[in-house]
């Protein structure tokens, strides 16, 4: 019997009545990316560039996330063909890539995820995941309705050139990354500095003209709001990991006296 395929993010998005929520799953650990993709939220974003994870983590992580109901996104490390090829023949329906500041660069990343003669991506439905060893019916002619490609701006010439970006075919939709726009504007570590929240809101401008979704990462809450009532679609408001670190420090905070000498900084 035919298998079906999961509605994709763009799928996701377009059906939205309110900002989608999500986070970001840099553990590579399978068990605390089940845990995570129990929680309710709507999105789970799987980072190959900040993280301890590989192919084989990924895999598992989008097994078990399967039997959730929650979208996982897949960040692959850089808007590479063999990269992006890779993690769709594992199964991710849903990509993210990074550092996207032209529509060159953007034309390119659809490339990597189109069959011929739309794209350059390697034909091995009957060997991957993707396909379900070729138990989904027609998977090569509709590939791209399975597939949605988020692109990422995280440099001050990737908000020049934002609406360029957005108005490429097959960019479903548009991801800003605060901490490396921050570095950009030669503000390292000031995320929610004035200068960069404006270039983060110029962006959504650009991208809502072009008739696409724009999302934000923000781990600070009061940034997180600013940013949905500012108009976005879509929001990164934690990691597995930080929560662990910020409640694991808090429980040593509660727990053991500090003294000047023990006092613990955190990121």
């Amino acid at each position: 019997m035919p298998l079906r395929l999961a509605a994709s993010f763009r799928e996701q998005l377009a059906g939205a009545e309110r900002p989608l929520i999500g986070m970001w799953a840099c553990s590579g650990s399978p068990l605390i990316t089940e845990v995570a993709a129990g929680s309710g939220l709507d999105w789970l974003l799987l980072d190959m560039e900040h993280s301890a994870n590989t192919l084989e983590s990924v895999l598992l992580q989008l097994q078990v996330a399967a039997a959730y109901p929650i979208t996982p996104v897949v960040r692959v490390p850089w808007g590479d063909p063999v990269a992006i090829k890779q993690v769709l023949d594992l199964g991710a329906q849903n990509l993210i890539v990074p550092m996207v500041s032209t529509a060159d660069e953007a034309r390119s990343a659809v490339s990597a995820t189109r069959y011929p003669p739309e794209g350059i991506r390697g034909v091995g439905s009957a060997l991957a995941r993707s396909a379900r060893w070729n138990r989904v019916d027609g998977y090569l002619a509709d590939s791209a309705q399975h597939t949605s490609l988020t692109v990422q701006i995280e440099t001050a010439a990737g908000v020049d050139a934002a609406a360029e970006i957005a108005a490429v075919d097959g960019v479903d939709a548009i991801f800003v990354g605060p901490s490396d726009l921050s570095a950009s504007m030669g503000l390292l570590g000031q995320q929610t500095h004035p200068d960069v929240v404006s270039a983060v809101e110029r962006v959504f401008v650009a991208v809502k003209g072009a008739g696409k979704p724009v999302g934000v990462n923000a781990f600070d809450p009061v940034a997180a709001d600013a940013y949905i009532a500012a108009g976005a679609d879509f929001v990164a408001v934690g990691a597995d990991v930080a929560l662990l670190a910020r409640a694991s420090e808090a429980l040593a905070a509660r727990f053991i006296p500090a003294t000047d000498e023990t006092a613990r900084a955190s990121y």
